[in-house]
């Protein structure tokens, strides 16, 4: 069944080129961090900037709200994060993580552990209650490993996007991955979950311009879908409609019915490249950055 879906763009801002945003769960701001090394807290109800700091010289490319903790937390290519206190936008903590760039970051919903991923092939389990110690290494990558998030069903578990052309899962307290996915032609740069009538599926995007879907149960890829013309940043579902959203360096958004795989809507609002997807639960606004800014709309659906 074909959805009605309406998009409203609420939300437009001009800036350098943009790598991560994400949206805070209670109040309107959305967070985004630059190439240039900036990071911005942007108020999407007064269409106001709230904060800015320069985090470092080189392009920050994850940046996370903790709001249980009122922090952001960043990864940039200097191979550091570094944690900040969003009301006062003091440094809580600063630290070398990574022996290259650091490509993704992400914080477990309930437990103090946060995961990195970067060029060096590894991902690491820090935990904050620890003083940030690094609990556990993750090796099995044979190229830059560009995302990790956390299995929302199994929170013990996570999965990772690999250039070397997999997505792997893998289980807090073991070492070797569950499993491998392959079918991607090209590296992967982005994995997310997707929970649809309780069956859990990974979402993957690649730099052969298709995004794949993946039965978590059969590890087998159930559809592929096809229509960017370039490599494929972010893939997405949104957290309260039956929409997979797909982003690429073609400089177009598309939303895909979750249930019948077809391509519902094209978006492409001229600000070169997407790079960067952010959503929260419970809300209907999706934010997105490109190359020259940031745009955040709100969509809703009736089937």
């Amino acid at each position: 069944m074909a959805l009605s879906l309406t998009i409203e763009k609420e939300f437009a801002q001009t800036s350098e080129r943009v790598k991560s945003v994400d949206l805070h769960p209670t109040e309107p701001w959305m967070l985004a961090s630059l190439y240039s090394g900036t990071i911005c807290i942007w108020n999407y109800q007064s269409q106001t900037l709230e904060k800015s700091i320069k985090v470092t010289e080189s392009p920050v490319r994850s940046v996370k709200f903790v709001a249980r903790k009122h922090w952001i937390i960043t990864g940039a290519d200097d191979k550091f994060i570094r944690v900040y206190n969003y009301n006062t936008m003091e440094k809580i903590k600063e630290y070398e993580a990574h022996t290259d760039f650091i490509r993704s970051v992400t914080a477990h919903p309930t437990l103090p552990y946060l995961l990195s991923c970067s060029d060096d092939k590894v991902i690491k389990l820090w935990d904050w209650e620890k003083d940030w110690e690094c609990s556990q290494v993750f090796e099995g990558h044979s190229h830059y490993v560009m995302q990790v998030a956390f299995n929302p069903k199994d929170t013990n578990s996570f999965a990772s996007a690999s250039l070397d052309g997999t997505i792997k899962t893998w289980n807090v307290g073991s070492s070797a991955p569950n499993f491998t996915l392959q079918g991607h032609s090209k590296g992967v740069n982005c994995v997310d979950y997707f929970i649809h009538s309780d069956k859990t599926y990974l979402l993957s995007g690649s730099d052969d311009f298709t995004a794949k879907v993946w039965d978590y149960e059969t590890t087998s890829c159930v559809q592929t879908l096809e229509g960017h013309e370039n490599n494929v940043t972010t893939v997405s579902v949104h957290p309260e409609l039956p929409i997979i959203i797909t982003t690429s360096e073609d400089g177009t958004v598309h939303i895909w019915n979750a249930t019948t795989f077809s391509l519902e809507h094209k978006l492409n609002y001229g600000l070169e490249r997407v790079w960067a997807i952010g959503h929260m639960k419970g809300s209907y606004k999706v934010a997105f950055g490109f190359d020259n800014g940031t745009i955040i709309v709100k969509m809703n659906a009736s089937a």
